[in-house]
């Protein structure tokens, strides 16, 4: 990753910076899933004043990408992690991923939980390439989900 990003928590002014990120990162799988995807609708204001985001920025872009994470019981919830186009293949999606796991550890949480759609079938080898186990297929909302937990 490019040493000028920071990863930092985001804050209220960043609210529209988040959520085109996500639909940016999202749109393309709108036909396929057929209909938006569940990160192109969150509620990421109130995702941030809960402070469960995180943005990774640069001077030049601002807004580079996202992670969305919170504790449930004695695990930690990965709810979304999105990087705007552009910023593709930097590692910042593998470093705000990392920052979850951290915070995790941090806290004295046993795993990272997180799901994906099924549909979005480079999460289902990019996952378990990070250490994460599928435990689970099943619909939920209404989308077919693939969920993964990776051991602390």
């Amino acid at each position: 990753m490019n040493d000028a990003i920071n990863i930092r928590p985001a804050q209220d002014a960043d609210v529209e910076a988040v959520r085109a990120c996500a639909h940016e990162a999202y749109a393309q799988y709108v036909a396929v899933v057929g209909r938006k995807p569940a990160p192109m609708t969150a509620d990421y204001a109130g995702h941030i004043a809960a402070g469960h985001v995180h943005v990774a920025t640069d001077a030049q872009s601002g807004v580079l990408g996202f992670v969305v994470f919170y504790p449930v019981g004695a695990d930690m919830m990965l709810e979304n992690v999105a990087v705007r186009s552009a910023a593709k293949g930097q590692g910042i999606g593998k470093c705000l991923i990392g920052l979850c796991e951290r915070m995790a550890k941090q806290s004295s949480l046993t795993a990272v939980r997180l799901y994906t759609n099924e549909k979005m079938t480079e999460n289902l080898s990019l996952y378990p390439h990070l250490g994460y186990r599928e435990i689970d297929r099943r619909s939920e909302k209404g989308f077919s989900r693939v969920f993964f937990v990776k051991e602390l």
